[in-house]
């Protein structure tokens, strides 16, 4: 990988990134363990990580002016992960040291075929409060894009999108753990970025009639009459679907050699927001954070693994006939 100081490209679009921050303590195995089973000869790291801590970095190597509100434990584990956003060139001002608690931790296993297991412990993550998003209310406001997940307390996620719909700012929701959302907070939200699994269990709460596990456009459909203006799902090695009112687009994935599956998603959505911020339409938009996510998955790690800029475009100069 390029040795780059933060980003190699100006930064433009404004992003406000609210989300959670770890420590992720991986193990590498050569098969994910059964329930009561254990599996041996595992590699071990521990790195930076959390949902949106992650999406804050993709954005930031995107070229996004990236803002992140979040909380972090008074330990020394909260302390380099506010180290590291530094460097990346992330604006730090509303990171919530948390006295007398810990900062989050994501136990992960990955198996050789890039696939994960995670279980996280919230830890600062979780006190995450309105009294923290109404401290960053000026940034929210000032925002192109406001980009946001589910790892923190769900009043956080809807203060913030409260606020940035009030001012005109383009709300991302990535709904992941997926959870069952109010229909308020679901009517704030610009574009909704589920997975496949996501957006089918949104759909089976938001929904009498639910569409088959194979019917990802009937899914879309559903979730679009739940109040998002717009919904992108995406779906692995097959791609994304975009929905809105409109038309239903298939954005057709990179084909890449897998080897670390952990972050995609996260570098997806980072990505996504900071092309929009940019002012590209949802379809183009979501094929450029396709791009990145087909990057990520070739390099192990979460933060390590995301893209920047100058990767992404040499990534899709070389595909341009993809």
């Amino acid at each position: 990988m390029p040795d780059h100081p933060a980003t190699t490209c100006a930064r433009t679009g404004r992003i406000v990134v609210v989300g959670s921050i770890n420590v992720d303590l991986v193990v590498r195995v050569a098969t994910l363990p059964r329930p009561g089973e254990t599996v041996l000869g595992g590699r071990f790291a521990s790195v930076h990580g959390g949902k949106g801590a992650n999406q804050a970095v993709a954005a930031a190597r995107a070229g996004g002016h990236t803002t992140f509100v979040a909380r972090v434990g008074d330990d020394s584990m909260g302390r380099s992960a506010i180290n590291a956003f530094q460097a990346e060139g992330i604006e730090t001002d509303f990171i919530t040291v948390t006295p007398e608690c810990p900062t989050g931790v994501a136990l992960i296993l990955v198996d050789a075929a890039g696939e994960n297991s995670i279980a996280v412990a919230g830890g600062a993550n979780d006190r995450l409060s309105t009294d923290d998003i109404e401290r960053a209310r000026p940034a929210i406001e000032a925002a192109d894009v406001v980009l946001l997940q589910l790892e923190v307390p769900l009043e956080a996620v809807a203060h913030a999108v409260t606020i940035a719909r009030a001012a005109g700012t383009r709300v991302i929701l990535n709904p992941a753990p997926a959870r069952l959302l109010p229909a308020t907070l679901l009517a704030g939200v610009d574009i909704l970025t589920p997975n496949e699994t996501e957006a089918e269990s949104l759909a089976a709460r938001g929904s009498d009639t639910v569409p088959s596990a194979t019917d990802v456009e009937g899914t879309a459909n559903t979730l679009l009459g739940l109040g998002p203006r717009a919904v992108v799902v995406t779906l692995g090695a097959a791609g994304a679907l975009v929905a809105t009112g409109q038309a239903l687009t298939r954005v057709p994935a990179f084909p890449v050699e897998p080897r670390d599956t952990v972050a995609a998603g996260d570098v997806f959505n980072g990505c996504l927001a900071v092309m929009l911020a940019e002012g590209r339409d949802l379809v183009a938009a979501t094929r450029i954070a396709a791009a990145a996510a087909a990057i990520s998955v070739t390099r192990e790690g979460a933060q390590a693994s995301a893209p920047h800029r100058d990767e992404i475009e040499a990534f899709l100069a070389a595909r341009s006939g993809a």
